[in-house]
């Protein structure tokens, strides 16, 4: 990919760079990839860093030392660009002026640090006034929601100064005095405007003059809503584009792809805690929950107080019905940060898993006090609602995260399953088919849409099938598919159809030994169907298997023997009606 101490040099310069335009999250994001670059080993011993990873699994799946990797190249042979040079114009600022607006900036007075710049005309200072009027404009929107709606409530403030600032950095960017961050506010200006195409523009812009500004490449990742919009994005090759696609593909459902670039990144950036999460993600996506667990576990051990996407690994554990490592997760964040977000959500989980759903929706309802557009925090309380039989509360909730993002699947899945139960399945039927077509590699959901099909309303069995053979062939790990295929074939008549789907089902149970209702009913209905088609030697086989089961199939399958040998033997059945009891 290109020189390690390159990548250092470049790092440290805009972490300093970000941290004095008050670009936190950014020159935060910045300090993580710095320390996750893998230290020169002529340089450097193992002892000698925060991180001990030599012998984590996480290392030996991706390669180190005294492994035979491949050489840290691009992706597909594609040479990366230089790396364009940012000169700060401090030459035109008054520093004094400069440090006092920052320090009341630093204190969230962001009217008194816009009012001391006021006259300033160098760059640096010129963005820091314009952006302490977008937070200032941002914060007084914030209170009007709370003072008209409550903080949970749906409100139609804006901010009000969006206007000017939009007049005031076009006329910047028209006469070439902008540079890339005020680019990068003036994009997110206009995304908030609902100018899209434009803001992509800007934004791209920004990118391209400055690549490391993570903020930039956030906000652009939320304009790129099709993958159509993100090929035709004019991006220079720069190695930040690399991280910029993986989360663009996560975003897309494009999780694959996601995968992939991450993993190429992680062969010089061996020690980001944040790939190792991307990695986790896109796993998680990909349904692979054992691999997602692991990851997690070396995250938490390697950086014992992080909370940042701790609330999908509470989503793993609440999958596996992990109660003990669920419980130590939740007291672990609740010690580190409770008023977080995610910190919130874990704990919801927590309560969810132990069936107290009260508790469960008041913990999602502090985190969305904290942070109303957190959308994990919508959905899981709207799964809660549910679950209390509460469906107008679910039905908001839902809606409420599929306003924040309608490509949420989860969300639209919600909807499907509250109209369900309030038996309005063409409603459901709408919901279902807009999750599917976000996240087709989904069996559960296909599952959900055939049994809507199945409902008495609808009874559409042709496409209730056609819905369960596209589970089937997603990895139903429920293994509801197969059996559901052969009951609708059954159904409809279709014999031989049916008898195919009962001896895949039943192949299947075997290789997981699973037993139960659907391995009596996949081997009654094969004995049956291969007396009828006078296979008597695989019926037997049927028969004998159901003899050790001590239900009413057992005398059936008695009766089935007898009928088969007496066929066999070449007489007819004796009618007993004729003979005295």
């Amino acid at each position: 990919m290109g020189s390690k101490e390159t990548y250092r040099n470049e790092l440290r310069t805009a972490i300093r760079q970000l941290s004095d335009r008050c670009l936190y999250t950014a020159s935060k994001w910045a300090a993580e990839q710095l320390v996750g670059i893998e230290q020169d080993p002529a340089k450097f011993t193992p002892s000698h860093t925060r991180f001990q990873r030599g012998s984590s699994s996480i290392r030996r799946r991706f390669g180190g030392a005294g492994t035979n990797e491949p050489p840290l190249t691009p992706l597909a042979g594609v040479s990366y660009i230089s790396t364009p040079i940012h000169e700060e114009d401090d030459n035109n600022v008054d520093n004094d002026f400069y440090l006092l607006a920052k320090s009341y900036f630093d204190c969230k007075e962001y009217r008194r640090a816009a009012h001391v710049l006021r006259d300033q005309t160098g760059k640096k200072a010129v963005f820091l006034r314009s952006y302490a009027i977008y937070l200032a404009g941002e914060k007084r929107k914030e209170e009007e929601v709370i003072e008209l709606d409550g903080s949970l409530g749906k409100s139609d403030a804006v901010n009000n100064e969006l206007v000017s600032l939009e007049r005031e950095l076009s006329a910047q960017r028209k006469n070439g005095t902008i540079d890339s961050f005020g680019l990068y506010l003036y994009g997110v200006v206009l995304k908030e405007k609902g100018r899209k195409d434009l803001a992509r523009t800007v934004l791209v812009e920004s990118v391209n003059n400055y690549p490391w500004n993570w903020s930039a490449w956030s906000e652009l990742q939320c304009l790129c809503t099709t993958n159509d919009i993100l090929k035709n994005l004019d991006l220079k090759n720069h190695w930040m584009k690399d991280f910029f696609l993986g989360s663009a593909f996560q975003e897309l459902r494009m999780h694959t792809d996601s995968l992939a670039r991450y993993e190429h990144l992680q062969r010089t950036f061996r020690f980001s805690n944040y790939i190792q999460a991307q990695i986790a993600k896109a796993q998680y996506s990909l349904r692979e929950f054992e691999e997602v667990e692991v990851i997690f576990e070396e995250l938490l051990r390697n950086d014992p107080y992080r909370v940042e996407d701790m609330d999908m690994y509470s989503n793993v554990l609440y999958a596996k019905e992990c109660f003990s490592a669920l419980s130590y997760l939740a007291h672990r964040v609740f010690l580190t940060d409770k008023y977080r977000p995610e910190s919130c959500c874990i704990i919801g989980n927590y309560y969810s898993l132990k069936g107290q759903h009260e508790k469960s929706v008041m913990y999602f309802r502090r985190a969305l006090k904290l942070n109303k557009n957190y959308l994990s925090a919508w959905t899981l309380m709207g799964h809660e609602y549910v679950e209390m039989k509460n469906t107008p509360a679910a039905v908001d909730a839902y809606r409420r995260a599929v306003d924040i993002n309608p490509c949420d699947y989860r969300a639209w899945y919600g909807l499907g399953q509250a109209y369900e139960m309030m038996c309005m399945p063409f409603y459901a039927l709408y919901y279902f088919r807009k999750s599917v077509y976000l996240q087709p590699s989904d069996s559960r959901l296909w599952i959900a849409m055939a049994q809507c099909y199945e409902t008495e309303q609808l009874h559409m069995l042709e496409e209730a099938i056609k819905c369960y053979e596209r589970a089937a062939n997603c990895n139903d790990r429920e293994a509801i598919a197969l059996h559901q295929l052969a009951k609708l074939h059954q159904e409809l008549g279709r014999s031989e159809k049916a008898a195919f789907y009962y001896e895949k089902d039943l192949e299947r149970m075997e290789a997981e030994e699973r037993d139960g209702p659907n391995m009596v009913e996949a081997l009654l209905f094969l004995a049956t169907h291969c007396r009828a088609e006078k296979r008597f030697r695989e019926a037997e086989i049927y028969c004998t298997r159901l003899l050790d089961y001590t239900g009413p199939e057992k005398e059936t399958a008695k009766s089935l023997l007898r009928g088969m040998k007496i066929a066999q033997s070449g007489y007819p059945p004796m009618d007993t009606e004729h003979f005295p009891p």
